[in-house]
């Protein structure tokens, strides 16, 4: 049952990241408290509240650096504020959390939580990086509670001095959401269905399919991924990599080359951005994601949660998810020949590929179950109003 007067806001930049990365939650935390989406891209967010059973509220923001409007923002979200009056105001993605924390800190909300999920700023360089350092220092000064969701974002928070320790906590084994292992699960994929979508990708039985899910785009190592894929398809005819996500050319593009590579190697197969990712997952072998930066990464656990095996980076959240030579194989960052040779490994070291791929689904399953996660950030929210209550008691 709601408590009296206890709303609950979450806030991303863009709905989709409320829709993958948060989805459920919301509809969860709906049962102890009123809870109130918050994105930019009116009609998106509309259907997410409708899905989520919660209400909504839009206020246009972008991903990119633009004072102007973030200023804008943060003013008409400090009178959202005013108005609603919300106990708790829970913020994820960089620039919804600087706006989040500001507008909260102004509206006098009492609980202000911000979970980093990864950095931007990791992979830039200049008078950027310190425009986006005093950012997030910023953010998290506004920040009652910051939840960093890998021990990797943890250590990285507290070695550049960033906030406090003492204001920094990870939830659980880490990730903002955990993983539901009932539907990431091969028994939820017919073979039928598999079927189909080898028959629209022209994959056939012997193939060795690899897949890679997320966002086209240079910092996920993409330009090293079809670089790789480039020499090892010229060897190796059965050989299969699923492309699955958008481009962000306008973000993060990726060299011409590799976009040329893409197009004219028919073992790259793009399929672009997919609502249900399961049935790609099911027809792949293992997952490989080179990413140079992450927090914590709901592919991986998606990926191992329906038996695959993954070859990743060397960097936090990956490191945390996969054990080196139990569920997967981890490479060094923005190498291109590591890559090469994990793949060869999976594909010619058979007794590796399965042991990795016999771990793949319990050590997602035992480790972060999705409802744990839920009720780890539930008992947070509780104890951090219980917090609230205790010092106001200590004030009158």
């Amino acid at each position: 049952m709601n408590s009296i007067n206890s709303k609950l806001i979450r806030i991303t930049t863009v709905p989709i990241s409320l829709d993958k990365l948060l989805e459920g939650p919301l509809k969860y935390m709906n049962s102890f408290y009123n809870v109130t989406a918050i994105s930019s891209e009116k009609e998106n967010l509309k259907n997410i509240g409708i899905k989520e059973n919660v209400q909504t509220f839009s206020i246009e923001m972008s991903r990119k650096i633009t004072p102007i409007l973030d200023l804008i923002a943060v003013f008409k979200l400090v009178l959202f504020l005013i108005k609603e009056k919300p106990l708790i105001v829970h913020s994820h993605t960089p620039k919804a959390g600087i706006i989040a924390m500001i507008a909260s800190k102004l509206a006098g909300v009492p609980i202000r939580l911000h979970t980093v999920a990864g950095l931007p700023l990791m992979e830039t360089k200049g008078l950027k990086r310190k425009v986006l350092e005093n950012v997030e220092k910023l953010t998290y000064s506004c920040a009652s509670k910051v939840y960093p969701n890998s021990k990797g974002l943890y250590d990285f928070i507290v070695t550049n001095n960033f906030t406090k320790p003492s204001k920094l906590k990870i939830i659980g084994n880490g990730s903002s959401n955990g993983i539901n292992t009932d539907y990431f699960s091969p028994d939820e994929v017919s073979q039928l269905q598999q079927e189909i979508v080898r028959s629209k990708l022209g994959i056939h039985a012997e193939d060795f399919v690899f897949i890679f899910v997320g966002r086209l785009v240079g910092d996920k190592g993409i330009n090293e991924l079809v670089q790789a894929f480039k020499k090892l398809t010229n060897k190796k005819a059965n050989l299969k990599l699923i492309l699955v996500g958008m481009e962000e050319k306008h973000l993060d593009p990726l060299h011409i080359a590799t976009q040329d590579e893409i197009i004219a190697n028919e073992n790259i197969l793009f399929v672009g951005f997919q609502k249900d990712i399961r049935p790609y997952l099911a027809i792949s072998k293992a997952l490989v994601f080179p990413s140079y930066r992450e927090g914590f990464p709901n592919v991986v656990l998606q990926a191992g949660a329906m038996g695959l095996p993954s070859i990743v980076t060397d960097i936090n959240g990956c490191n945390e998810i996969i054990i080196d030579q139990k569920n997967g194989i981890i490479i060094p960052v923005k190498n291109s020949v590591a890559i090469e040779n994990a793949v060869d490994r999976m594909i010619n070291e058979k007794g590796l590929f399965n042991t990795l791929q016999s771990n793949a689904r319990e050590m997602i399953t035992s480790r972060y179950e999705q409802k744990v996660i839920w009720e780890a950030i539930l008992k947070e929210y509780k104890h951090e109003e219980q917090v609230f209550i205790n010092e106001n008691k200590k004030n009158v």
